[in-house]
């Protein structure tokens, strides 16, 4: 085995590098190296994983489709039970999992929390296209079973029955006929005696309305048949019904009023719903169920019904202590009864007139009694003594999570200062990494820092007009710089935006985000409550519009004539898009169903709007156009977030689609995933990571970019590369750069050239670190190169970002156009809806540097909109977007919001009051 070529191909699967995962793959074919194809991981980042399983998380499509042509194995489990389908339909990877179909990925296999793939996504068209794959395995699996019957082929039968999650044993064909009528009219004793051991129905009928028992022959097979004939009976059966907690996905435990009739459990908001039988919250039919109790608590169960749907249930603490106290009662009164028919027949012992007969089976009864009471008193005392063990356990359970906690936070601490002694104090790792240094990401080192070096990047570029475009950007961005913070002030026509908020950001060193989130790892980041001081004064849909900062870019490829030169400008502008997010670790506020925001910047040459579509899941939509129709840009973001212990992801779900109408084109794609590190402890830092595939609809030209993920002793950190190819994929120029600095552009062979001899020297001292025994992922956030982007001889700058205005680290690190989106002036009143982010009153609070206020705010905006929930789910009303449609994209058919039109017409009557 060569471990270096597996840890190779791991590396190389991870993050998408084609080439060099079919070098290896070829170099293994023609016997040149041996590389395990289905090895697995060992180190931290991909312990138990194989190649498939990492390239379908990360979705690089095309490095799956080669391992799978190569022969991994598509069924292959990691340690935590999971097969490549599990990964790609948990990260909603469409194509990823539709290719693992086509190559006979199993849809039943069950990992270690007992879930199968399409319990592990929340995408509906995944789930639908694995229902159907599923459905069509069962289909295969019940012909199978079906021919088997037929031919008499009990090893086969008995392989098919004895599957974990066998085929329908009362499957039928296109006659009707079930296994057990195929052997039933052919004689095949064995395999009748199989099937009715396994459960199947003796008194199924067929199309022509015939049992098995009609269409057998021969009298033995008779005989086996009418000995298992079942007769139904019908039963009456007790209704139970009582108050018990439920659990969901999104809610947790909630209580409900449940009722057990007729083989059917029903759950109702409250007890009179479930009298009336109305607004039943959910039921599912127990055919086939199975009930199982909590090995852990002897108060929680849960209910697997036939459709492997899986219902949690306990009963409630109080419903306990209230049934204690019930039995109690009646056990004090049975004693009283049973004291006095005691009393009673000691009177009737010296009376004459009794029969004796009566009188002692009088005494009978008493005595009786008197130990059925003491055996029902001893149970109580069982019971009440269980409870107080109960309660005294889980005393002990919350001392020691408490333990627990702070335990690990104080190990994360001592690691981090691990950590920051090894790169910082360690004199032979210092010597092998002279070329590179590294700052702590706990220090107190400025922000600004975080770019230093831009400066000193020279472009080449013998493209003067396109350096200039970006120059006279800059140059407007300078002269919006004299505003003194104030709205509604022009110079030379152009109006001019604030500079400044109203105050500055509230330290954030006091607060500890690990407090909160500790208790939330693996919950989605939309369904946790968090304070207030964590934010940004803006709303999700407000970040949205930064999107649209770069705006020149989308000018600039009108202008051009060659699609390439126009696709590397949109290239440009979608790296852009992602650049005012570096350093930016406020939250920004959730937008309230309906809450909308409009940006009309005419010295940008572009207008905005854009609304929040939904609430769970939480989507928005935006629809940007030229003011001169020379564009328009358009989507819909479900930002799908996720706590993992020392980070946060953020992974924005959804299409982007820009419309070049000069051209007729049109261009889609997606952003990277953006990950928050050190949410436990250290300076919170930023990296976006993930491929971006841009594509032209017209002349089905790509652009695909790879956002680099850091490591902590390379030059990776956000760093992006990237080509641009034909429909034939041959590739036209290559892309580079850093999303936080600049893009450039270069041809394909000097690229690739550059990019050997710099792969060696990365390789040389990846072997010294490794040698010096320290090659884990980082913590800590590497500075980026002294010299910033190695410029490539020859290259032509497309984009680069402009500075940061000097206040921005006070003012929630906001670039000079985020720092105007919540600018409210006076021509705005009467303009805007009242939907309008502007006019929200938690954020304008933040903005104001009121704290209290906002926090107060939010939460009354919140509850608010759970009222106007609740008031609509009572009325069977839906909620109705006012500006935005459900729909096909018009270019790649996938589900996406579309703009109805009409905002500008200026009528909002009708909106919602949400504020």
């Amino acid at each position: 085995m060569n471990s270096e070529a597996d840890e190779q191909l791991l590396h190389d699967a991870r993050n998408g590098n084609l080439e060099e995962v079919r070098e290896l793959l070829e170099s293994n074919r023609k016997g040149q190296t041996v590389v395990n194809i289905d090895c697995k991981g060992k180190s931290k980042s991909n312990l138990g994983w194989t190649p498939l399983h990492l390239t379908c998380y990360f979705g690089h499509g095309q490095v799956v489709k080669d391992l799978l042509m190569a022969g991994a194995a598509v069924n292959v489990q990691n340690d935590m039970g999971d097969t490549p389908l599990h990964r790609a339909a948990f990260t909603g990877r469409k194509d990823i999992v539709m290719l693992l179909l086509e190559y006979g990925a199993d849809t039943t296999v069950i990992n270690g929390e007992g879930q199968t793939a399409k319990d592990m996504t929340h995408d509906k068209e995944i789930k639908t296209m694995l229902e159907a794959a599923q459905r069509t395995q069962e289909i295969k699996l019940e012909e199978m079973l079906l021919a088997a019957a037929r031919e008499g082929n009990i090893l086969r039968l008995s392989e098919l029955l004895n599957k974990p999650k066998p085929p329908n044993i009362n499957c039928t064909d296109q006659m009707g006929n079930t296994p057990l009528h195929c052997a039933a009219y052919r004689g095949l004793k064995h395999c009748a005696l199989k099937l009715l051991k396994c459960g199947a129905d003796v008194n199924a009928r067929n199309k022509t309305n015939q049992r098995p028992i009609d269409l057998a022959q021969q009298l033995e097979i008779k005989q086996v048949l009418q000995s298992r004939v079942v007769k139904h009976v019908l039963r009456n059966l007790q209704r139970f019904d009582g108050a018990l907690c439920k659990s969901s996905r999104f809610f947790g435990w909630r209580v409900f009023w449940v009722v057990l009739e007729h083989g059917v459990i029903s759950w109702y908001q409250k007890q009179a719903d479930a009298i009336n039988n109305t607004y039943r919250q959910g039921c599912k039919h127990l055919t086939q169920a199975v009930c199982t109790l909590k090995s852990t608590d002897r108060y929680s169960f849960s209910v697997k019904c036939f459709d492997d749907s899986i219902h949690y249930f306990k009963i409630l603490p109080k419903n306990l202590k209230h049934t204690r106290e019930n039995a109690q009662t009646s056990l004090q009164r049975l004693n009283k009864e049973v004291s006095q028919f005691a009393g009673g027949l000691t009177k009737w012992e010296g009376a004459k007139d009794i029969d004796p007969i009566i009188l002692q089976q009088l005494t009978e009864v008493s005595e009786a009694s008197q130990d059925t009471y003491k055996a029902l008193n001893n149970c109580l005392l069982l019971f009440t003594k269980q409870e107080a063990v109960r309660n005294l356990k889980l005393e002990h359970e919350q001392e020691k999570n408490k333990i627990l906690s702070e335990a690990l936070q104080t190990l994360a601490t001592e690691h981090h200062e691990l950590e920051k002694s090894l790169v910082k104090g360690t004199p032979p790792l210092h010597t092998i990494l002279s070329e590179d240094e590294f700052y702590d990401a706990v220090s107190d080192s400025d922000s600004d820092h975080s770019l230093s070096g831009f400066e000193t990047v020279t472009s080449s570029s013998p493209d003067g007009s396109l350096n200039l475009s970006y120059n006279q950007q800059v140059s407007m961005s300078e002269e919006k710089k004299h505003g003194g913070g104030g709205g509604g002030s022009t110079s030379n026509g152009i109006k001019k935006h604030r500079t400044s908020l109203p105050s500055p950001m509230f330290s954030r060193n006091d607060f500890s985000i690990w407090s909160i989130l500790r208790k939330c790892i693996g919950m989605e980041l939309s369904k946790i409550t968090m304070p207030v001081i964590f934010n940004e004064p803006l709303s999700f849909l407000q970040r949205l519009s930064e999107y649209m900062e770069h705006t020149y870019l989308i000018h600039k490829a009108n202008q051009c004539s060659d699609t390439v030169e126009r696709m590397q400008c949109v290239a440009a502008f979608a790296v852009s898009a992602v650049a005012s997010q570096w350093e930016r670790t406020g939250k920004p506020f959730n937008p309230l169903l309906g809450e909308t925001y409009e940006l009309v910047r005419e010295d940008l040459g572009f207008r905005l709007i854009s609304e929040q579509v939904s609430h769970h899941p939480p989507v928005s939509a935006f629809h940007a156009e030229g003011i001169n129709n020379d564009f328009v840009f358009h989507g819909s973001i479900y930002p799908k977030l996720k706590f993992w212990g020392k980070s946060v992801e953020a992974e924005p779900k959804g299409i982007i689609t820009l419309e070049l109408l000069k051209h007729k084109e049109a261009y889609t794609w997606t952003n990277p995933t953006c990950c928050v590190h050190n949410i436990i402890v250290g300076k919170l830092w930023i990296e976006q990571y993930g491929n971006m595939e841009i594509t032209n609809h017209k002349t089905g030209e790509k652009c695909i970019l790879n956002f680099k993920p850091s490591r902590l002793f390379d030059k990776e950190l956000h760093k992006v590369e990237g080509y641009i190819q034909d429909k034939s994929k041959k590739k036209l120029c290559s892309l580079y750069g850093k999303w936080t600095e600049c893009l450039y552009t270069t041809d394909p062979a000097t690229f690739d050239a550059f990019k050997k001899n710099d792969k060696k020297e990365v390789e040389e001292k990846q072997v010294k670190v490794k040698q010096a025994g320290n090659a884990e992922e980082p913590d800590e956030m590497p500075l980026p190169d002294s010299e910033s982007v190695q410029v490539i001889p020859g290259s032509t700058q497309l984009w680069r970002i402009a500075p940061r205005p000097p206040n921005s680290a006070q003012m929630y690190n906001f670039t000079n156009f985020a720092l105007a989106l919540n600018e409210f002036d006076k021509d705005m009143e009467g303009t805007i809806p009242k939907t309008d982010c502007r006019l929200r009153p938690d954020i304008r609070a933040m903005e104001n540097g009121e704290i209290d206020s906002a926090s107060e705010e939010k939460k009354r905006l919140e509850e608010k909109q759970r009222a106007a929930r609740k008031s609509r789910s009572k009325t069977d009303e839906e909620w109705k977007t006012r500006w935005f449609r459900q729909g096909p994209n018009p270019y790649n058919g996938s589900q996406d919001w579309l703009y109805s039109g009409n905002y500008w017409d200026r009528n909002y009557s009708n909106l919602p009051d949400i504020y």
